[in-house]
């Protein structure tokens, strides 16, 4: 009886719990920052359980079975403070909440975080971001704020060295605007397979006749990179090489916030940075101002350049956004030319042409409107039109850079110069369409779009200059040696599609239509030079490309991905009209054609790692390049054409690891380390040169560093070590005699830097190139060539900064 009694008070003081317990509802809502966008992959869970939810790409979440009791959700994301809110649950009935997260602002260096999950300045997106579809593809984001990097410099190894796989063409202070950069053994040179933008918007002269990187905004005004890897030809263009996107910063909540930095380094480098931005009323703006000048390493390498930027955004109301934007560089560049190879181990900093000069005014003005018509529907346009130039004097390049130029005994003057020029003259439209249709639990995204354009190119060279030294475009001959007029028009409709099936897989199939039409009019010299031959003549292209992504999540911050994509490359005007070259061009050049597949892991852990570990193809037909050719007098010539077809294969890991933040998170210093290291081998698979390396392709491309920290100081040390590659397909060691083929030698640069924060002041120094190795990366067959153009030596820099 006594039993009895004790399962009878056991079964009555349980019951209640046992039916609580029983008594459940579904909990579904969205997480949303306070501009009403959607928070994705906040994580949404209920305190003192295990039960969680993410939210999708709609800041949609769904907790199934949540007991009807007082319950306390916490609601976290990166970049933004947690939320705790306590809600009593009463009914049986469905409840649907709407959770509004602040923004965090992390300071180690200012930085604001926008849906990026990262440790210390790198990181990747999430599957929508800012209304473009990222599901299934490789990403890379740099917070630059979060970098000890020398940005008045735009040194790349310290800016986007964390990026696997970044091969640079370190032409910036050796007689060209900016540096280039290459992906997976593409060329590097001039980023001409590289899709480059700022805002989102195209800043390259042309995107189809000379897709080359002249201007770069100034990197103390950006506030991120993004890299977009793997099936971004469909959203954005054709290229093999990817995307490059600068995100520049915007104004602040106060009025107005001026930020000031003044940088000096050796040979008389001074760069000199100013911003002002602010909110006022329903007006963002933000613009900035930098004047940079050196002396240069080299002799006849000064430089001086003004670069700008303004944007303005209006609020009107809670469903459209308008901006105006306009960035603007003028410049003039002293080019000491290239040298050979013997010249190079006498002595990489000489200099045997002092009459050679470049300049590229560019101006861009963008106007930009976001429409939300509904809470899950945006419509982005925007409009783009690029008036640039590209003008050139410089002694002629016939015979290398082992010709002498000097003053003639007998005339007692130099010989004329040779005097080129180009005018940019472009229009784009980009309209795209973001929406997130179905229900909270199999939401999907719709991204479609279309791009217009229409550009022009004038392009003249081969005039006979003058005698002179200075910088002096005159032509004292009657005419330009050639003379074309080309056009470009595109329209490009792409749509891609995530489906989600269920919480973790997505699948997003997608496909691109490119149509092109080319003309080109005008005349050149004969190959003998003894005729003038006229053109008149045009093209039209019709090219569909298709891929797909897919992403499956495999833990609240992890997930693995795949894509394969198709890509394309037309013939450019570069090819075609080779200008201030040595190169002659195939009469027969044709398209190439590719495509490209990632399979990846990526993710982060809590606070102290991120990584990112992926296997890569990429297939190039038809790949144009240069190879070295022999006449009928045994004289040797490069000479441009479709090379071969290659495969580039690889792998590529990111790997970033805070020791301290997983011993103690709470601590107030932290030591980051992280590695970045790709692993290539791009070949060509047909034709004479098959089983040979892809010129400017390093099979290994390693960089280390370490990030101390602790409130208000942090410094960086980065080992970069690239492999050796070569300078044409024939992969000769010995170089020729012009210094286009050759060996281009493995290297090691050391760089570090440090920055400290005193209040609203700011302190940085470093030095480039610690250990001051001497290398190049670059075999010029033309400007700022030919031959070798040697990387900087050892350098130091300091910059005082405030913020009012």
């Amino acid at each position: 009886m006594r039993l009895l009694y004790i399962v009878w008070f056991a079964a009555l003081t349980g019951l209640p719990h046992l039916m609580s317990e029983a008594q459940t509802i579904p909990v579904s809502g969205r997480v949303l920052d306070t501009q009403r966008q959607p928070v994705v992959g906040a994580h949404v869970r209920l305190a003192r359980t295990s039960a969680f939810a993410i939210a999708d790409s709609t800041g949609a979440f769904q907790l199934k079975a949540v007991p009807v009791d007082e319950q306390e959700f916490v609601v976290t994301a990166v970049g933004f403070e947690t939320l705790h809110h306590m809600m009593p649950l009463r009914s049986s009935d469905a409840v649907s909440l709407q959770f509004i997260l602040r923004e965090r602002t992390e300071i180690l260096n200012p930085v604001e975080v926008y849906g990026v999950r990262s440790i210390t300045g790198m990181g990747y997106l999430d599957e929508v971001h800012q209304g473009f579809v990222m599901a299934g593809k490789k990403t890379e984001v740099l917070l630059l704020d979060s970098l000890d990097a020398n940005t008045a410099q735009n040194n790349p190894r310290q800016v986007l060295g964390r990026v696997p796989g970044a091969n640079y063409s370190e032409t910036e202070s050796s007689g060209f605007p900016s540096n280039g950069i290459g992906f997976r053994g593409l060329n590097p040179v001039q980023s001409v397979e590289t899709n480059t933008r700022q805002n989102g918007y195209n800043i390259t002269s042309d995107l189809f006749g000379y897709p080359e990187s002249y201007y770069l905004p100034a990197l103390e005004a950006v506030e991120r990179i993004e890299v977009i890897r793997g099936a971004s030809s469909l959203q954005f263009g054709p290229q093999l090489g990817g995307v490059i996107n600068y995100i520049m910063k915007h104004g602040g909540s106060k009025p107005l916030e001026i930020v000031t930095q003044q940088t000096g380094g050796s040979y008389g480098l001074y760069n000199s940075y100013t911003s002002a931005g602010g909110q006022s009323g329903r007006f963002n703006y933000f613009g900035y101002l930098q004047y940079q000048g050196a002396q240069g390493w080299r002799p006849n390498s000064d430089y001086r350049k003004i670069t700008g930027f303004a944007k303005v955004e209006y609020q009107s109301g809670e469903k459209l956004k308008l901006g105006l934007e306009y960035a603007v560089l003028r410049n003039r560049i002293h080019m000491p030319g290239g040298l050979t190879d013997s010249m190079f181990v006498v002595n990489p900093r000489a200099s045997f042409r002092s009459r050679n000069w470049l300049t590229t005014p560019w101006n861009l003005l963008t106007a930009t409107m976001v429409w939300t018509p509904a809470p899950r529907t945006t419509v982005r346009v925007q409009s783009t039109v690029n008036l640039s130039a590209r003008d050139l004097v410089w002694r002629n390049e016939e015979g290398g850079p082992q010709t002498p130029d000097d003053i003639d005994p007998v005339t007692n003057r130099y010989v004329n110069r040779e005097v080129g020029r180009q005018r940019f003259r472009n229009s784009t439209t980009e309209a795209r369409l973001l929406a997130h249709y179905g229900s909270a639990a199999h939401s999907h995204t719709l991204a479609a779009g279309i791009r217009l354009y229409h550009g022009s190119l004038k392009r003249q060279g081969g005039g006979e200059g003058t005698d002179a030294t200075d910088f002096d475009l005159t032509l004292v001959g009657p005419a330009f040696e050639y003379d074309f007029d080309f056009s470009t028009t595109n329209v490009a409709p792409f749509v891609e599609n995530t489906f989600r099936l269920g919480d973790r897989l997505s699948v997003t199939p997608g496909l691109r239509y490119e149509f092109i039409y080319s003309t080109i009019k005008g005349y050149n010299p004969s190959a003998d030079e003894t005729a003038v031959i006229r053109s008149d003549r045009s093209r039209s292209r019709h090219i569909l490309l298709s891929g797909v992504g897919i992403q499956y999540r495999t833990g609240t911050a992890t997930n693995l991905y795949a894509n394969v994509a198709q890509s394309y490359r037309p013939m450019d005007y570069s090819s075609l009209v080779p200008f201030g070259s040595m190169v002659t061009v195939d009469p027969a050049l044709r398209d190439s054609k590719g495509y490209t597949a990632d399979l990846g892991f990526r993710g982060s852990v809590q606070r102290f790692l991120n990584f990112d570990v992926s296997a890569f193809y990429l297939g190039n037909n038809d790949r144009i390049g240069v190879v070295e050719k022999t006449d009928a007098s045994g004289i040797s010539y490069p000479y441009r054409t479709n090379v071969a077809d290659s495969r580039h294969t690889g792998m590529e890991s990111y790997v970033e690891f805070n020791p301290v933040r997983a011993w103690n998170p709470a601590a107030r210093w932290s030591l980051s380390v992280f590695n970045s290291l790709a692993l290539i081998r791009a070949q060509y698979v047909s034709g004479e040169f098959s089983g040979n390396d892809v010129e400017y392709a390093p099979r290994q491309i390693n960089r280390t560093g370490v990030q101390w920290s602790v409130p208000h100081f942090s410094t960086t040390l980065v080992i970069s070590k690239t492999a050796r590659s070569f300078g044409d397909a024939s992969n000769q060691i010995s170089p020729s005699a012009d210094a286009i083929a050759g060996l281009i030698p493995a290297y090691t640069v050391l760089d570090w830097s440090a920055s400290a924060y005193l209040g609203n002041y700011l302190l940085k120094a470093g030095v480039n190139n610690l250990t001051d190795a001497r290398y190049f990366t670059l075999r010029a067959n033309e400007y700022p060539g030919p031959g070798i153009i040697p990387s900087l030596g050892r350098s130091f820099y300091f910059t005082v900064g405030a913020k009012f």
